[in-house]
């Protein structure tokens, strides 16, 4: 999981697809979602934000609530998670969200734990 800022964090998302995790050091939910996360990155790009470092960032997709993960494609948000949630509500998010393809080896996987 790469930590992004305001000189990185633009260009990651133009790049995408990419899942960006707006986050604080403080957030106990949060914490508890990095390992979920660590997973989910064998199937897509993640990347992190620190809230209280780049607020403006925050503020520009209107981070009211974290943990708060956003979906980038294309330089543009697909959609949103907000709070603690289990791996499989993310695989299936991520499915759901992403067109076939885009997310490696997550269909796949999904369609084998069935």
């Amino acid at each position: 999981m790469r930590e992004l800022d305001g000189a990185t964090f633009d260009d990651a998302i133009a790049r995408g697809p990419i899942v960006v995790d707006f986050w604080a050091p403080w957030c106990r939910p949060c914490r508890a979602l990095e390992p979920v996360l660590e997973q989910l990155e064998e199937h897509v790009d993640i990347g992190r934000l620190n809230i209280d470092d780049h607020p403006e960032l925050a503020g520009r997709y209107e981070i009211l609530s974290i943990p708060t993960v956003m979906l980038f494609a294309d330089g543009a948000p697909r959609g949103t998670v907000v709070g603690l949630r289990p791996l499989a509500h993310f695989e299936d998010w991520l499915a759901e969200v992403l067109p076939t393809g885009e997310v490696h080896g997550l269909t796949a996987q999904r369609d084998g734990d069935a």
